[in-house]
């Protein structure tokens, strides 16, 4: 067992070694998976043989009574010594410490990160200003229906996803990449931007300017607004540099629903699909781009900040 435990400990190593160095596309749901089934089989053999056998020789020292050389043979250094016997037949050997030792914490894991919430680090900037570079977030699993990991076979339906609320979703045209933004379109809508203002089957959505942000992560200023979408003000920001045109959008699933100009495009939302973009309007690869977001991609609703090392005053930002 020792030699056996060594070598699936290895292969997780290598395996994160390898998905950190880039060398291979990782996959932490499946990783984590393996790793409490593993832990769980190491968990059970060690309650129902190995725990056993070491109470077994444990009672054996004791019924024998240990002796110790006769110099040392007092009453209370045979006890110690007895004792201390006791207890290293009792401990558990390093290859069930770093398995069965270990299953209770990533039990707790697991369930908390599949089904409750799950932390995600921001990595780009497309949804500034509401989300910034570096901020660590969470993420609701259950609002909009639990699901198996791995296999994402849905178990509770939960609430339908609604207009203005920023999700995490696997990216359509790379499923292992978790993307996150803002959905602007529900199924049925008709969502167009044109000439940077976004309207929804007909409404324009209300936008009032409020000054200039600077982006710390270009050094640039750029002109800020307050977006009304699903009832809920956010803010946005658009670079007036940039033009309308949406350049080189992808050949997408339902790509017949979009109608592209030279003044922006407009999407019918196809039935289980959602049309998402980012806050930071023209530094952000969206449905503009890449088409529409199925809901079965759908990771769950970002709701907080709960750190920044960048920016500690960022913590507890609802989202």
């Amino acid at each position: 067992m020792p030699q056996l435990t060594a070598l699936i400990l290895a292969a997780f190593v290598a395996y994160g070694g390898a998905w950190y160095l880039g060398f291979i596309d990782g996959n932490f749901e499946l990783l984590l998976l393996l790793a409490t089934l593993v832990t769980a089989a190491y968990w059970l053999l060690d309650r129902l043989v190995f725990a056993p056998r070491r109470r077994a020789v444990a009672h054996g020292l004791e019924q024998a009574g240990h002796r110790v050389p006769a110099a040392d043979a007092t009453p209370g250094k045979r006890a110690a010594a007895l004792r201390e016997k006791r207890a290293a037949a009792l401990a558990q050997p390093w290859w069930l410490d770093w398995t069965a030792g270990l299953f209770p914490v990533i039990l707790i894991v697991f369930l908390l990160r599949s089904f409750v919430f799950e932390p995600f680090k921001i990595p780009s900037g497309s949804m500034i200003p509401t989300l910034l570079i570096g901020d660590l977030i969470l993420v609701n699993k259950f609002t909009y229906g639990l699901k198996l990991p791995v296999v994402n076979q849905r178990l509770t339906e939960g609430r339908p996803v609604k207009r203005g609320e920023v999700i995490v979703f696997r990216y359509p045209v790379q499923p292992s990449v978790d993307y996150i933004k803002r959905v602007v379109g529900v199924p049925g809508d008709e969502v167009a931007y044109l000439n940077k203002r976004l309207t929804i089957n007909g409404q324009e959505v209300p936008l009032t300017r409020d000054g200039d942000f600077l982006d710390e992560s270009t050094m640039q200023y750029y002109a800020r607004f307050d977006e009304l979408l699903g009832g809920r003000e956010h803010e946005i920001i658009i670079n007036d540099n940039v033009p309308a045109l949406i350049g080189n959008p992808g050949h997408f699933e339902y790509r017949s629903a979009c109608n592209y100009s030279v003044d922006g495009v407009v999407c019918k939302v196809p039935e289980e699909h959602y049309f998402v973009m980012g806050d930071n309007r023209d530094n952000s690869l969206d449905s503009r781009y890449w088409g529409f977001v199925p809901r079965e991609n759908v990771v769950g609703k970002a709701f907080l900040v709960w750190m920044n090392f960048g920016h500690l005053s960022r913590i507890g930002n609802r989202i």
